[in-house]
């Protein structure tokens, strides 16, 4: 298990906390050279984490650690972000996981264009401009792997009647973002099917308990509403090095878990973590 990822560059943005650290960290147990990407590179005034503390975290495992600073949403910066990856972990990137997102959480009608471009700009835009750049070196040797994490507020409403639960309809333009995001994860896995590139999106099933969750439990999140950050990371790892004929394909975390028969482990990458039950 200790080397499941070796000799493997991987590339996760949004690893400055929660999900996306959790997932660099994985990979990074199992091998990988990894590079993270966020925004800054020391702690947010108000969140917790950063790069620099998630670099510290890999650096135990004894691979290289690469940060990349760059906005998502800005598309210059954004553009710097692969070649700065490649350059600093010495060769092309063999996994991509698209995993930072901008959640502004509003209603629909008057959703302003600023926010409309940046929830876009981070949620599709990205994941496509960096999988452009990862994709030509993927496909001259033959293999790689693309992971999107998207986001049950994909899911379209059912009705009407219309029985909404808080947070209602503001979770409708981010939702949107990652319904195009899912489309476009889907269609890329079709255009290079057969041709080594494995390309999924994944979202939790559940809430996850990053840091933020737990602040919420009790109030809005009931402890049967939420899986665990391992679960989410062992669902993402597992299309980190899925057979070719994974590809194209759209799961949630729990029911891949149990479809594969996959056991979840820590962080650490080694020990069996007991889970709460979704």
């Amino acid at each position: 298990m200790g080397q499941r990822f070796s000799g493997q560059r991987a590339l996760v943005t949004g690893a400055s906390r929660g999900i996306g650290a959790a997932i660099a960290q994985r990979l990074a147990a199992g091998g990988a050279d990894v590079a993270i990407v966020a925004r800054t590179a020391e702690r947010h005034d108000h969140l917790p984490g950063s790069l620099a503390e998630t670099r510290e975290r890999l650096a135990g495992y004894g691979t290289t650690v690469a940060t990349v600073v760059a906005d998502l949403t800005d598309e210059d910066q954004r553009a710097t972000i692969v070649a700065g990856a490649v350059e600093q972990l010495g060769g092309p990137i063999d996994i991509l996981v698209n995993n930072a997102a901008a959640a502004i959480y509003q209603p629909v009608v008057g959703y302003a264009r600023k926010r409309r471009r940046i929830t876009y700009e981070a949620n599709v835009f990205a994941p496509m401009d960096l999988a452009d750049a990862v994709v030509p070196a993927m496909l001259d040797r033959g293999r790689g792997f693309i992971v999107n994490v998207s986001s049950s507020t994909a899911s379209v409403w059912p009705g009407p009647p219309f029985t909404l639960t808080s947070p209602g309809t503001s979770t409708g333009m981010y939702g949107s973002s990652k319904a195009a995001l899912v489309r476009w994860s889907n269609a890329l896995g079709v255009e290079l099917y057969g041709r080594g590139v494995r390309v999924n999106a994944v979202r939790p099933k559940v809430a996850v308990l990053t840091e933020g969750a737990q602040a919420l439990v009790g109030e809005t999140i009931r402890p049967d509403q939420l899986e665990s950050v391992e679960q989410m990371v062992e669902s993402v790892v597992a299309l980190c090095d899925c057979a070719p004929e994974v590809t194209g394909q759209v799961f949630a975390s729990l029911d891949l878990i149990a479809a594969w028969g996959l056991d979840v482990r820590g962080l650490d990458g080694q020990s069996l973590v007991k889970q709460p039950s979704a």
